[in-house]
């Protein structure tokens, strides 16, 4: 799941926003999880809105250079 910075520097603005869909979707589904009690590693939240974050901020940087 976790992606270093230089990988996601080298998607494209396209790759990043689906990227950014496909975890949000899957932050929708470990929440959906954790309310229900079948999330085993309630951290998975965290890193996954960690992992949103990081591209988000890609995104924001591609805007600003271009």
């Amino acid at each position: 799941m976790k992606e270093t910075t230089k990988k996601l520097a080298d998607k494209t603005s396209q790759e990043l926003n689906a990227q950014l869909k496909e975890l949000k979707s899957e932050l929708f589904n470990l929440r959906f999880q954790n309310a229900t009690g079948q999330l085993a590693n309630p951290k998975q939240i965290s890193a996954c809105k960690k992992e949103i974050a990081r591209v988000k901020t890609m995104i924001r940087e591609q805007e600003l250079k271009g």
